[in-house]
């Protein structure tokens, strides 16, 4: 499934974020940078032993990634040139300002995206795992604020994928894309 907005293909992709051929594919971290499981877990696994080594580098300068914030590394071993570290937020009912910080997530990945030259970009649904956030309310923040991105920057990707890992994510970010 995919749409347009402005310059950008926004498409829709159930599968594996780490065999997306993208220049740059997005990882759903942890504040302090060390592996965890999930999508941050199979990313670190097939980006190898280049990426764990410049997310150290990170947490050794600066602490690691806030949430809210992204960092970027090699793609190591991955056919992504990229991976863009971001940290979602740890639902809590939805009144703790979740939705700015997951807006937050996928703006300053776009940012590091347009910032180093990336073409194209993977996004897996961020917090929606372990986080435990609605996987239809994080749809509905993650499509509206790409569209509002790429309407309003034209230095935007040109194609920007949700590589979805399984059926039931896939249909709420469907859902959320055809009521845009």
């Amino acid at each position: 499934m995919q749409k347009q907005f402005a310059h950008t293909t926004l498409e829709l992709i159930q599968g594996d974020i780490t065999k997306a051929e993208v220049d740059a594919i997005v990882n759903a971290a942890n504040e302090k940078l060390i592996g965890g499981g999930g999508v941050d877990g199979a990313i670190r696994r097939a980006g190898g032993d280049e990426v764990v080594k410049e997310c150290n580098e990170i947490r050794a300068r600066q602490g690691g990634c806030p949430t809210g914030t992204a960092v970027i590394t090699t793609g190591g071993n991955l056919s992504a040139q990229h991976i863009i570290h971001t940290v979602g937020p740890i639902w809590q009912g939805g009144n703790a300002g979740e939705a700015a910080l997951l807006a937050s997530c996928y703006k300053e990945s776009l940012q590091l995206a347009i910032e180093n030259e990336v073409k194209s970009i993977a996004f897996p649904s961020i917090s929606t795992g372990v986080y435990g956030y609605p996987t239809e309310k994080a749809a509905t923040v993650a499509l509206e604020t790409i569209r509002g991105l790429a309407e309003s920057n034209r230095t935007m990707p040109g194609l920007i994928q949700f590589v979805l890992f399984d059926d039931a994510t896939f249909n709420c970010y469907s859902e959320a894309l055809t009521a845009l």
